[in-house]
């Protein structure tokens, strides 16, 4: 009699889990069948923590994932290098020290704090980190400077932005690549005004950082009303010149735009000696960046001190939520050279790979990396590959801030325009990464139980792992306006949860 019963409960539990199975996989056919969709490619994948398939339409299918990217470099950072992992700032000297001189060279050696000078709320105050670094040089006896101040980025190897980014992306604030030395995210910004009719000159004019050595140039003018912003820089770090080219609509209020500085080390070189020349200490041969005036970086370099960013995990939390792809880009190129002495793209995508084994997630198919930030159209990626992703990860010790770090539709963040009309009791049970670009928009996350609520560094207990689904939903290719995209996939996100 008891086996009876335990058959029969068996049997209605078996039928809830095939019932809402099927329920799921209607949804997601008559979401990838709709007409909004009807010239796109579409890929969904779903599975409960044993791995089940509650729904799958194309899920082999490879599309561009755009920032969806960030969920595989943030997961893999945090589980290889730990959440408190933190990118170290030296200061040394090369040359002597005597009665309060450095007859020599003062080096800002970077170690690919993506953070350093930066506006972002998790970074110190770039004055601090000077009266910091300030407070170490005085420690070593230094007064007076007979040498230069060099911004040394020389930690992090290879190409500073991934090959198949776009010309018009890598002038732009979200593709100013990566550098051993980094300052105020690598940025350039500019107060930005329509001229007075249309056709007129831009009133464009750089206001921070100042980078004399720059010469900037500027073929922009004023568009019709409507017409938004459409301001592109273009430059490298081939040479000081950058011009920016395009148009801004004649009703735009003045702004600011942020686009790329690809000389971050000289610059925080030269406002370090500012604020050292402030107080009292001098250099007589001023920063230096070895790109622009042949200057030979010493090899033997005294280490005075250094100072810290913060924790991996207070990073990985701002990449997700803001989708910094600075950030993104650090960490992968931070796998790299941490797992195999190089930062360059070849050793840091084998070093991601490395990770994939640890986590025991197949890439042999359903994914081509290209870089960290889903910036590239070169990467490929299945809704089925983001779901043995994200299980993979739900078996690392550091899942719960893993989990942390992603948003929730509708609140802070990248997501903050997503699900606002549903009750915060559903929104509050998804956590997701967005990934958009033109004719892209991805979701892939986790649904939770309800009432569970993680928290950086707590482990996430065993009956709520065992309750977790995982889901992608992808779509590329698509011309459908945004305004008719998105509400259709909040709606497919809202229905993971009942």
């Amino acid at each position: 009699m008891k086996r009876t019963v335990i058959l029969i409960i068996s049997f209605f539990m078996l039928s809830g889990t095939l019932g809402a199975q099927t329920d799921l996989q209607a949804k997601a056919e008559s979401l990838a069948e709709d007409p909004v969709f009807s010239h796109a490619s579409v890929s969904i994948c779903v599975r409960n923590a044993e791995g089940i398939t509650l729904a799958e339409v194309n899920g082999g299918r490879m599309l561009v994932p755009a920032s969806n990217m960030k969920l595989i470099s943030t997961g893999a950072a945090l589980h290889e290098l730990g959440p408190d992992y933190r990118f170290r700032t030296r200061i040394g000297y090369a040359g002597n020290i005597a009665d309060g001189v450095l007859h020599g060279d003062l080096y800002i050696i970077g170690g690919a704090d993506p953070v350093l000078g930066s506006k972002d709320s998790i970074a110190v105050n770039i004055d601090n980190v000077f009266s910091q670094w300030e407070s170490i040089i005085r420690k070593a006896g230094i007064r007076r400077i007979e040498g230069h101040i060099v911004g040394d980025g020389r930690w992090l190897d290879g190409m500073a932005e991934e090959p198949t980014w776009l010309w018009n992306d890598i002038g732009t604030y979200y593709g100013t690549g990566v550098t051993g030395l980094m300052f105020y995210e690598n940025m350039q910004s500019f107060s930005v005004a329509a001229g007075p009719q249309e056709g007129a000159p831009v009133d464009i004019s750089p206001y921070y950082p100042d980078c004399p050595w720059m010469d900037f140039r500027y073929s922009c003018t004023t568009g019709a009303k409507g017409t938004g912003d459409k301001l592109y820089m273009y430059t490298s770090d081939l040479a000081p010149t950058a011009e920016i080219r395009g148009t801004f609509g004649l009703d735009r209020g003045r702004k600011r735009v942020d686009c790329s500085n690809k000389y971050p080390e000289y610059t925080c070189a030269a406002y370090f000696e500012k604020h050292l020349s402030r107080r009292g200490i001098k250099c007589s041969r001023g920063a230096v960046d070895p790109r622009l005036k042949g200057f030979k970086p010493a090899d033997d370099v005294t280490i005075l001190g250094e100072t810290l960013s913060p924790s991996l995990d207070r990073i990985v939390f701002e990449t997700n939520h803001a989708s910094n792809n600075l950030f993104a880009e650090t960490l992968l190129r931070t796998l790299g050279k941490e797992m195999h002495g190089s930062s360059s793209y070849d050793s840091s995508y084998v070093a991601l790979n490395d990770v994939l084994q640890k986590l025991k997630v197949d890439a042999s198919y359903g994914v081509h990396i290209q870089d960290g930030s889903g910036l590239s159209r070169q990467n490929y990626v299945s809704s089925d590959f983001f779901c043995r992703f994200l299980t993979g990860m739900m078996s690392s010790p550091h899942f719960g801030s893993y989990l942390h770090s992603l948003p929730v539709p509708g609140g802070n963040g990248s997501l903050s325009y997503n699900m606002k009309k549903y009750p915060l009791a559903t929104r509050s049970r998804i956590r997701v990464k967005s990934g958009s670009m033109n004719g892209v928009r991805c979701y892939s996350g986790y649904i939770l139980p309800a009432g569970y609520e993680p928290a950086a560094g707590q482990k996430v207990p065993e009956e709520i792992m065992n309750q977790i689904l995982v889901f992608s939903v992808m779509t590329a290719n698509c011309t459908s306006p945004q305004w008719k995209v998105r509400p259709m996939l909040d709606r497919f996100m809202a229905d993971l949860t009942e």
